[in-house]
């Protein structure tokens, strides 16, 4: 694993990836409140890993990026900004800093930050639609992620979250909520780019083995940060999880089993890979870059 492979990718889309966000959202509603919600949130930074894992599934297999690809890989950044919304309103996590900024509902207020994820959510799917990908892709992409974020997705992690707070559940029912609040937005992410690069069958099935781990492997290092890292590292309130009896790999396995429980994550993601690798006969190594986001 490259990590300057890694730095050296985000360094070229990245920029690309707010500027685009930036122009296309700057006519989005003829309420200017609502404008400036959404813009807030949506533009506010943050990794973007979730359009990047897009993109780089349609490079790794020499699939051209034009204007229809790019549209239909960033609307996933809308879908993800409406939910971090969402989580952070005061009847779910109440939480009062996201990258380092306010919270949307502390900003704008509880109606209106509500009122621009609820606009964010439809605006993911019309960007898809409007993409002028071929119909069959855009119908693809379109039940893929409402599969991955409705009620046996990221919804139904969130209400696993928010009703399993002050019960500690077992481990199997911890990976379940996670896969399905967390991991299921990365899973469309590399599904979306398996979508428009036509890989099926045992190869895509490889990649998204590959995008399961790395998204639990994303919620461990998450939680492990939450007790060992700072609000001004994190952009966020720490220590969080632990204050609302929330469940956490910390909080069930320790901070060491936490860390084993990472490792094992992220050796099922090489092996993953490998195994996509050759089948494909192709190297992906960029992919594989990602897994040293976890070496911060």
């Amino acid at each position: 694993m490259n990590k300057q492979v890694l730095a050296d990718f985000e360094a070229a889309w990245v920029p690309r990836i707010n500027a685009y966000l930036d122009e296309q959202l700057q006519q989005v509603s003829d309420q200017d409140q609502l404008t400036a919600a959404m813009r807030y949130s949506v533009l506010a930074g943050g990794k973007r890993l979730r359009p990047l894992l897009t993109l780089a599934v349609l490079t790794a297999f020499e699939q051209p990026i034009t204007a229809k690809e790019l549209r239909a890989s960033v609307a996933v950044e809308l879908m993800h900004t409406y939910s971090l919304i969402h989580d952070d309103l005061p009847a779910m996590d109440n939480d009062r800093l996201r990258r380092g900024q306010l919270t949307n509902h502390v900003k704008f207020g509880e109606d209106l930050a509500i009122l621009a994820g609820d606009a964010l959510q439809p605006l993911t799917f019309q960007w898809l639609a409007d993409s002028q990908l071929s119909a069959a892709m855009i119908a693809q992409l379109t039940l893929a992620l409402a599969q991955a974020t409705g009620p046996k997705g990221m919804v139904a992690g969130q209400v696993a979250d928010v009703t399993g707070a002050g019960i500690q559940l077992p481990l199997a029912v911890l990976q379940q909520l996670h896969r399905e609040k967390t991991g299921a937005l990365i899973h469309y992410a590399v599904v979306a780019g398996s979508i428009q690069a036509t890989v099926t069958g045992p190869i895509q099935a490889a990649l998204l083995a590959f995008a399961d781990a790395f998204g639990l492997a994303f919620q461990i290092y998450d939680d492990i940060l939450d007790v060992t890292s700072t609000p001004a590292a994190m952009g966020k309130a720490t220590h969080k999880d632990a204050q609302e009896h929330k469940n956490t790999y910390p909080g069930l396995l320790g901070l060491v089993g936490a860390k084993s429980a990472l490792k094992q994550a992220l050796n099922q993601a090489q092996n993953a890979l490998k195994q996509a690798e050759t089948l494909s006969q192709r190297d992906l190594g960029l992919l594989a870059a990602f897994l040293t986001y976890f070496t911060n």
